[in-house]
């Protein structure tokens, strides 16, 4: 077993920093409510512009997942399509935001030193790795999973089966049917959830600890023995493809629909997660079990747990929960991508409000100037009211609400996205004024002095965004072993953002930015608009 303490002061005030919100406090008091958050759960959101952004290495951005993993919302509520939207939140929210984060900085450097997280690597006896952080503040439980594969596994012509598999392991399990399932999970007063991603199966459930016996044994039941009984695949279709008939008739939806066939050609990344009309109505449950056998098994499995748990009562409940499932997964291979640049896509309606997106070249997280191409990022459009593309779109000219640049990580594409929305009548200025704030970015690069601020603030943020709560910690947990980080990760971030240097970003910056870009405008056709 594998120990590291990390000082990220875990034990704040509650509602600063505690890895437990007030939100959690008060769900100890009274309970969790999981029959309406299920039926949210069903509800599906339309595909994402691209997979999701960097995990947990964008101040501010969700964490890559199925959904946001930093929360446990539906996937309505925090869908990939919806990401804008929250970006929007938050940038309306900035001025308050801003003054509380300026506080909490203040007081970070004095409280940091009187607590620190210890992260543990638990090993079970039967093989099964979990990243652990013990904490008893609050009586709760958090657990975390993924098992790789996802909806790129879908097979042809059955696309959207894993999405709705994920909809299905609450829908009962064992000899429990559906409504004895749900009965079973509120009588514990636990939460879970599954969410089919690009390229994973995730899962998580948060539990009361004087619970976590009967909690983590309807979990096992729900991940090695799912039933799929007829009638609950036909309730979850059918709400599936309400939404599919919903986003059919949504323009912004059967853009996006065009933009990743665009981008992605003949991939699994083109597909809607959420399947077809067609595709849906031909799965059954020997397709839902052949799907769960392949993926669902111990060598794709990886584990995060935070709360009142120790590590010899984990290792048990690892082996209770996971040791049931097949050794080895049986995957179809997915190749590596590249979006398709150079193009320009224009998916014409007529309304006075045009979206505008484009894709660059983007980094792996592996890659040496990772951290150089964060930081250049968070420069051009990542902060939400420092960045150039704020500044030149929205501050000096009013053309748009809001504009951002994210980097966008998956295991088989990345991509730099930039997004923004604005008056249909001025769509073509504002293309051009993000093009050349982009050129001017990617001729000169940033200043020293936006170098420095960038590199204090993504320091800084990190705890802040990333460890508010045990479902935020479990989250980073599981992203760092996702991307093979180390344990010893958190202290070691500071350092390697640190140590780029104002070269480096600017040759980010010339490498990711130079290309010409895929263009996408959804409105009516430039320079056709009429002005208001």
């Amino acid at each position: 077993m594998t120990s590291l303490s990390v000082g990220v002061a875990p034990h704040l005030p509650a509602g600063i920093l505690s890895p437990y919100s007030d939100g959690e406090r008060g769900a100890v008091v009274a309970g969790f409510a999981n029959h309406q958050r299920r039926r949210k759960r069903a509800e599906v959101a339309a595909s994402p512009l691209l997979p999701v952004t960097i995990r947990g290495e964008v101040p501010g951005r969700a964490m890559r997942g199925g959904a946001d993993f930093g929360n446990h919302l539906s996937r309505t509520e925090v869908g990939p399509n919806n990401l804008h939207k929250v970006s929007s939140a938050w940038r309306a929210a900035t001025p308050l935001i801003t003054l509380l984060l300026s506080l909490l900085f203040l007081v970070l450097p004095a409280l940091s030193a009187r607590a620190a997280m210890s992260i543990q690597e638990v090993t079970s006896s039967k093989g099964i790795t979990a990243w652990l952080v013990e904490d008893y503040s609050v009586p709760l439980v958090a657990i975390r999973f993924v098992f790789d594969g996802g909806t790129t596994q879908d097979p042809a012509g059955k696309e959207g089966l894993a999405n709705l598999m994920s909809g299905l392991f609450d829908e009962g399990a064992g000899d429990l049917d559906s409504e004895a399932f749900q009965i079973k999970l509120d009588d514990v007063g636990a939460e879970m959830s599954f969410e089919a991603a690009r390229d994973g199966t995730y899962g998580s459930m948060r539990m009361l600890a004087e619970q976590r016996d009967a909690a983590f044994d309807l979990l096992r039941l729900a991940v090695t023995e799912p039933r799929f009984d007829q009638a609950p695949i036909d309730r979850i279709r059918a709400q599936v493809l309400s939404g599919i008939i919903a986003n059919e008739l949504d323009p912004d939806t059967v853009a996006q629909r065009k933009w990743l066939e665009a981008l992605y050609r003949t991939h699994p990344y083109a597909r809607p997660d959420q399947g077809s009309r067609q595709s849906i109505a031909t799965i059954a449950p020997k397709d839902l079990i052949a799907f769960h056998k392949a993926n669902f098994a111990r060598d794709g499995l990886h584990v995060a747990v935070v709360g009142a748990i120790d590590a010899e009562t984990l290792k048990k409940k690892l082996d209770m929960v996971f040791g049931g499932l097949p050794e080895h997964q049986a995957l179809a291979p997915v190749a590596d991508t590249d979006p398709k640049l150079n193009q320009q896509l224009e998916v014409n309606y007529d309304q006075p409000q045009t979206s505008l997106q484009l894709a660059y070249p983007g980094v792996k997280r592996s890659a040496p100037d990772f951290f150089a191409a964060v930081l250049m990022n968070e420069i051009l459009g990542g902060s939400a009211f420092t960045s150039r593309l704020f500044d030149e779109v929205r501050e000096k000219r009013g053309l748009a609400y809001s504009v951002s640049s994210d980097l966008v990580d998956h295991q088989h594409a990345n991509a730099l996205s930039i997004t923004t929305a604005t008056r249909s009548d001025r769509a073509a200025e504002t293309l051009a004024v993000v093009r050349e704030v982009v050129r001017r970015m990617a001729e000169e690069g940033p200043t020293e002095a936006e170098l420095a601020a960038t590199k204090k603030y993504m320091i800084g943020a990190y705890a802040i965004n990333n460890l508010d709560s045990s479902s935020a910690i479990a989250a980073t947990l599981l992203e760092m072993q996702l991307d093979k980080l180390g344990i010893d990760y958190m202290q070691r971030r500071a350092a390697l953002i640190n140590a780029v240097t104002l070269d480096q970003v600017k040759a980010a910056a010339k490498k990711l930015l130079s290309a010409e870009p895929a263009i996408m405008v959804v409105g009516p056709k430039l320079g056709e608009a009429k002005k208001e």
